[in-house]
């Protein structure tokens, strides 16, 4: 059975990587999927259809790429939507307020699903510093680990646990201040502002954060979207979960092996 919105919404704010307007409007499907409409062409929300993770994650093929998903994903996976259609007027989604919060009250608020998943065998991706491993549970737990050059997010650990599902919703994209404008020039973050985006700075952040350690939190939302392109609900996963010093690309290509490996 299928879970939707009730109605047509319809949101709007600037694109944080090219800062363009977007409007997105979502409507109601019977149809089971998630899918993206722009400029007269359908991407279905797959893993099979990354095509970048360079700054964000990228769907699409070589008529047309719909950009920065992953915090819309992870407000379906919140809500239990699996079944929409988003009309966009641009190939970017819109921002909003650099994290899940506000998909997620315009598609009605969180829902959880009795649907229950689990893995068949472990499974992991180890390159270096980098680590993702996923472990068959009795409930889902995710651990992420970042290393930043900041005094607060330098080896520094957060944990989802199903109780603090608020606080990764609401946290912001992030990224270091000093590499603003250099972005920037080349085309990228051109949307930041401080209501969406935490500037991290030498010693400190751009703005009061909403949480302790929220760009750290943020990470694991990035997760929930990104793993949601398997086509099943990474909330709904009986999995202990642990990432160190990932990424889009990292979580994609675990995506990839993991979907494989649920049932």
């Amino acid at each position: 059975m299928t879970k939707t919105i009730s109605e047509i919404k319809e949101i709007s704010s600037q694109a944080l990587m090219t800062g363009a307007p977007s409007t997105a409007v979502l409507k109601p499907s019977e149809e089971k999927g998630i899918r993206f409409h722009f400029n007269g062409k359908t991407v279905t929300a797959s893993v099979d259809n990354v095509v970048s993770t360079e700054h964000c994650t990228v769907i699409g093929d070589k008529d047309v790429q719909i950009m920065l998903i992953e915090h819309f994903m992870a407000a379906c996976a919140i809500c239990g939507i699996d079944a929409i259609d988003v009309e966009l007027s641009h190939f970017e989604l819109p921002i909003l307020d650099g994290g899940s919060k506000k998909w997620i009250e315009l598609m009605g608020g969180a829902h959880k699903s009795d649907a229950a998943y689990t893995i068949s065998e472990p499974v992991s991706y180890l390159n270096g510093k980098t680590h993702l491993v996923v472990l068959p549970a009795d409930e889902l737990r995710i651990t992420y680990g970042v290393n930043f050059n900041h005094p607060e997010l330098n080896h520094r650990w957060v944990s989802f646990d199903g109780t603090n599902i608020d606080k990764i919703a609401e946290a912001r994209t992030f990224g270091y201040l000093k590499e603003l404008e250099m972005l920037q020039a080349a085309g990228y973050a051109r949307g930041v502002s401080i209501e969406n985006t935490v500037g991290l700075t030498e010693d400190g952040y751009t703005t009061e954060l909403l949480s302790s350690f929220e760009p750290a939190k943020h990470k694991i939302l990035d997760l929930i979207g990104d793993f949601y392109l398997t086509g099943f609900n990474p909330l709904n996963l009986k999995a202990e979960i642990i990432v160190k010093e990932a990424g889009h690309a990292v979580h994609v290509k675990t995506a990839k092996i993991l979907k494989d490996k649920i049932r």
